[in-house]
């Protein structure tokens, strides 16, 4: 019988993590004296250096980050986490454009044919893994924001047919859109409002291409440079024998300005169908319009590797609490001038850092871990969360024996912070234990404060929710020791602006290590929390996981 995270525990732990006063302690409660800003700053330091050349998986610098994680693990005392190997081989298929400056998305509308080109107007790739794609004439359909959602009574597909037809929709989902909180969950995206979700019901309906109209940077979360960095060079996917939904011919993504061109020679107006897409009852709008596209691409196969080292549990070891990190980012691209590595320092060096740092905590902890740990440096997050999503496929211990994931990505590196965000808050009992260790700290926890871009969805514990597993990540908190919170709003946009997915995340030796090292230590207590106990964190009444959990627990 499984014993879950009590009612009494749950109000002291409630009771324990009221709001810290604004001025809270600088200088947070330490719970492991191996968690140090020095020591996170060296391993940032080396796992983002131009020695990694960008960590891109399937490449001689991905082998050499994987190769220096084992290292680590090593040096820490792990022992190899999977069945007795360090690794775990992810299958891979490799599409990678040919010619992409070359590539032109051409449009027959109102007695003429109007070009957009890739790159600066569109992006597309196939997302069935084939050397040549030749679609033809494809008629085109303004679908809303393709979405079917039967418990929010949504269907931009209801009574259409769009076999053959490409499929033109809108980023994020209809809530945001509006701001009705009625709506699907208001402000905060919903799965359906991810361009994967986008993607994998357009295969379903049958479409022959869906291309999403990138809005604006809030309504994607990021700007369209980060779009455009993300779809250039060699794509990776599971193969299809792992991952086997239906997969579009043309996959793609067109700019705001694109997408009001190509509407306007079909007479129509982009900006009034884009408000009409946001109320209920919105019936699709075909345009007098075909498109054509031509994709060559050259079609590999290979491995990356998810690296796992393991600290077995002394008194259950077949339970397990997983910390995640990923460990792969975009490589290097000889088309860029300057700088043409890129190398991740933040994203994601800085998980990769927490997660030896916490490693390093629970290997010297007195008493020792009840349960075991696991630490999952896992591959191809940049491809779409691929290598967690192929580690719940193929877990090195049960899924309903996985007590948690704690996954940390690109943790901000701005200094010391009063509070600490907790991405997609609202989810699990999970929360309420970080809050207890932040109040022990002096500091206190704050909700995702942009619930739009969905980045609950973008990082690798989704995997785990997805499969059921109670699943935590933070981000850095806005509320500075030293700036307030006009400082720590300042410190994280630039960050978004200026160095997400670009070459420009590069180690800083100015960078303040501080803050991280903290947020660490607060991750690092739930974690020692959970392996020192029996309880079993659950997912909130209201969370759309909840379900699956309950169903694979019930036999226990």
């Amino acid at each position: 019988m499984r014993r879950f995270v009590s009612t009494t525990l749950i109000a002291a732990i409630c009771a324990a993590s009221a709001q810290a006063a604004p001025d809270a302690a600088t200088h947070a409660k330490v719970f492991s004296p191996a968690i140090t800003a020095a020591g996170f700053r060296a391993y940032d330091k080396a796992i983002s250096s131009d020695y990694m050349d960008g960590r891109k998986p399937g490449t001689v610098g991905g082998e050499r980050a994987t190769a220096w994680i084992v290292e680590q693990f090593k040096k820490l005392g792990l022992e190899p986490g999977n069945h007795g190997s360090w690794f775990q081989a992810v299958p891979t298929v490799s599409t990678a454009l040919q010619n992409e400056d070359q590539i032109k998305l051409d449009v027959a509308e109102g007695g003429g044919t109007q070009a957009f080109d890739f790159g600066k107007d569109m992006v597309a790739l196939t997302l069935q893994a084939k050397p040549k794609i030749d679609l033809k004439d494809s008629p085109i359909v303004f679908v809303g924001y393709g979405i079917d959602a039967p418990e929010w009574q949504w269907n931009d597909y209801k009574g259409l047919d769009v076999k053959g037809k490409t499929v033109v929709v809108l980023v994020n989902d209809p809530g945001y859109a509006t701001g009705n909180p009625q709506l699907f969950k208001g402000k905060t995206m919903t799965y359906y409002g991810r361009w994967t979700y986008k993607y994998e019901e357009a295969a379903r309906q049958g479409a022959a291409m869906c291309l999403i109209v990138h809005t604006s940077d809030g309504a994607a979360g990021y700007p369209w440079t980060v779009v455009k960095n993300s779809w250039s060079g060699p794509q990776l996917s599971l193969p299809a024998s792992e991952d086997p939904a239906p997969r579009l011919p043309v996959a793609g993504w067109l700019t705001r300005d694109a997408a009001q061109r190509l509407f306007a020679r079909a007479g129509l107006d982009f900006d009034k169908l884009e408000t009409a897409a946001a109320r209920r009852g919105f019936k699709p709008v075909p345009l007098k319009a075909t498109a054509s596209i031509t994709l060559d691409s050259t079609i590999g196969h290979g491995t990356a590797n998810n690296v796992l080292g393991l600290i077995r549990g002394t008194e259950h070891p077949d339970q397990v609490i997983v910390y995640s990190a990923h460990w792969d980012h975009f490589g290097e691209d000889d088309k860029l001038k300057g700088d043409k590595i890129f190398n991740g320092a933040i994203d994601n060096g800085t998980g990769i850092s927490a997660l030896l740092e916490i490693a390093g905590a629970f290997a010297k902890q007195k008493p020792a871990p009840k349960r075991s740990v696991l630490f999952l440096a896992d591959t191809l997050e940049e491809s779409g969360l691929l290598g967690s999503l192929y580690y719940t496929r193929h877990p090195v211990f049960p899924i309903d024996k996985t007590v948690a994931d704690i996954n940390m990505d690109a943790m901000d590196v701005i200094g010391p912070t009063k509070n600490l965000q907790i991405i997609g808050s609202g989810q699990s009992q999970l929360e309420d234990m970080l809050k207890a260790a932040l109040k022990a700290q002096g500091r206190y926890a704050i909700p995702d404060q942009t619930p739009e871009n969905g980045f609950y969805f973008r990082s690798d514990h989704f995997s785990f929710a997805k499969a059921g597993v109670p699943a935590l990540m933070t981000q850095t908190g806005d509320d500075m020791v030293h700036g307030g919170k006009a400082q720590g709003d300042k410190e994280l946009a630039d960050y978004t602006a200026h160095r997400y997915h670009t070459p420009y995340d590069n180690f800083d030796p100015k960078w303040d290590f501080t803050g991280v090292a903290e947020d660490a230590q607060a991750l690092y207590e739930v974690g020692r929390e959970l392996s020192l106990g029996n309880e079993w964190p659950e997912w909130y009444k209201d969370s759309e996981f909840r379900a699956r959990r309950e169903k694979m627990m019930q036999s226990q």
